[in-house]
């Protein structure tokens, strides 16, 4: 197995620290303004084909999988040039724009959720697959980690990579000074202006965690956005409050947590109203049955065996290539 990406983003030196061969090719995203970068991103994406099937010449691989974004099209549409079956992954409950230029070349495309107008076929609702890293750990054993107390609530408040800086400055007005232990991952970008408006040390401040699933275990509930982290909350059994970004492109993240909501594991609180979300936290965490049910209907939702399906699929793949 080998990976193929920009040699400007993070893949260029998470797959070779992972031990695996990274061929980098030049690509780069639509900006939404006209300018100068959007021409060079075109004269990139009529280009990158070509970068594209040089690798593909070289390496010969029997299957191509494309992970969603820009940096996919072009070497999807390489490998179906060169007769070398390929399949997408779509991460959310919108197909994107670069999947919905790519599909037309692949054989299969995995859908985290059922999309409108894309059932049956080459597209199936698989879920999303979810890494090691994200796997919940055992309770006793993560609040001993994150030297959380063994009893009581836990809430964890999180926003992504970057962190949401509306549930930060949620999250620290609401429980900075008093309230149920809270385990608050902000980002980086917001780190040091929080941390000094934090004033008891049942509030458990940091920047990120790189096994976030230490995070999953220890908590009871969870405060967060609702972009592709849905899925790993489901897999923990974790009962959620979201709050879906408004920025969200095709509003994925509305999509993906009305699907959580329907499924009877979050609650959904709108942008416009997300100073109520910590009421509603405080409501669930005082009602133990409605939270376990939530936990409950988490599991159901949740597609533990993604990462299987789309594997096998591959070989599948492959196999009918020989």
């Amino acid at each position: 197995m080998t990976f193929a990406g920009s040699p400007d983003r993070i893949e260029a030196r998470l797959v070779p620290e992972r031990g695996y061969a990274f061929d980098a090719f030049p690509i780069a995203g639509f900006p939404r303004r006209p300018g100068a970068e959007l021409v060079r991103a075109l004269a990139l994406a009529i280009l990158s084909p070509v970068a594209c099937a040089r690798i593909l010449a070289r390496r010969e691989p029997d299957v191509v999988l494309g992970g969603g974004g820009y940096v996919a099209g072009p070497m999807v549409l390489a490998a179906w040039l060169r007769r070398i079956p390929a399949a997408l992954t779509e991460a959310d409950a919108h197909l994107g724009l670069a999947n919905r230029l790519a599909s037309p070349f692949a054989r299969r495309v995995f859908l985290a959720l059922p999309v409108n107008g894309r059932g049956g076929g080459k597209y199936e609702a698989v879920g999303r697959p979810v890494p090691e890293r994200s796997r919940a750990v055992e309770r006793t054993a993560a609040r001993a980690e994150l030297g959380l107390p063994a009893e009581g609530p836990v809430v964890l408040v999180f926003g992504g990579s970057l962190g949401a800086r509306v549930l930060n400055e949620l999250a620290v007005d609401a429980w900075g000074g008093a309230g149920p232990t809270v385990l608050h991952l902000c980002g980086e970008r917001d780190y040091a202006a929080l941390r000094a408006r934090v004033s008891r040390p049942a509030y458990h401040l940091l920047p990120f965690l790189d096994r976030i699933g230490v995070a999953y275990g220890a908590a009871d509930i969870a405060l967060a956005r609702a972009g592709g982290s849905v899925w790993e909350l489901a897999a923990a059994g974790l009962p959620a409050v979201l709050v879906p970004g408004e920025f969200a492109t095709g509003g994925h993240q509305e999509k993906n947590a009305r699907w959580f909501e329907r499924a009877g594991g979050a609650v959904v609180v709108g942008e416009a109203e997300a100073a109520r979300a910590p009421d509603v936290v405080a409501e669930l965490l005082a009602d133990p049955d409605r939270l376990a049910a939530m936990a409950g209907a988490m599991r159901a939702a949740a597609r533990p065996d993604a990462a299987e399906r789309i594997a096998d699929e591959l070989v599948a793949l492959a196999a009918a290539r020989r």
